[in-house]
């Protein structure tokens, strides 16, 4: 089944687990290769406990209709995540490279797909915000602000950040730029 692109669907959770479950068998002598790229956020998601997938695409579908950008529209998408925000490289005791393909202006490693492999700075609080900002959390299916306040109230553990032990060996690299893309598609593909 295929993933959705730009809301996930039940293919986008098949995805997803799928992806766990390669990373979580692995070694300490592993190397699990991941390649992200744009669109990766919808077509691999794994909603967090007591979230469904309608919730994040409700979710995710108010924060495009109320013009939420792809940092903010990201920040929550973590949020309500078992994958998302540095957790796939968690679950993986091997080394975690990361090949990302950007396509967010900045070429942020932990935006690109909702930075699945790379740390997370953003917090429930963060994500709260958001949804005050896009509609306010009347707008939102209660399971997903539940999940947001309940993060912010410290009640449920915050996304890996910087230092995080099951990041240590997580490499991530952008291989080709928003920019660069950018470019090469003025150039007629030359650079593509």
């Amino acid at each position: 089944q295929d993933g959705g692109h730009p809301l996930p669907t039940e293919g986008s959770v098949a995805a997803a687990r799928r992806a766990i479950e390669i990373a979580t068998p692995s070694g300490p002598d592993d190397l699990l290769v991941v390649l992200l790229s744009g669109g990766g956020s919808a077509l691999m998601a794994l909603p967090a406990s007591g979230v469904a997938v309608a919730d994040k695409h409700q979710t995710a579908r108010t924060l495009m209709e109320q013009s939420a950008d792809i940092y903010e529209l990201n920040t929550v998408r973590k949020h309500l995540s078992a994958i998302k925000g540095g957790q796939l490289a968690a679950a993986a005791r091997g080394t975690v490279l990361t090949l990302a393909v950007s396509d967010v202006v900045g070429d942020g490693l932990s935006v690109i797909a909702s930075g699945p492999t790379v740390a997370d700075e953003s917090t429930y609080a963060n994500a709260l915000a958001v949804l005050n900002a896009h509609g306010g959390e009347g707008a939102y299916p209660r399971a997903v602000v539940e999940r947001l306040r309940r993060g912010a109230a410290g009640d449920v553990p915050e996304t890996p950040v910087s230092g995080d032990v099951g990041l240590q060996r997580a490499i991530s690299r952008v291989i080709r730029s928003q920019r660069r893309a950018l470019n090469g598609a003025e150039l007629g593909g030359e650079d593509l």
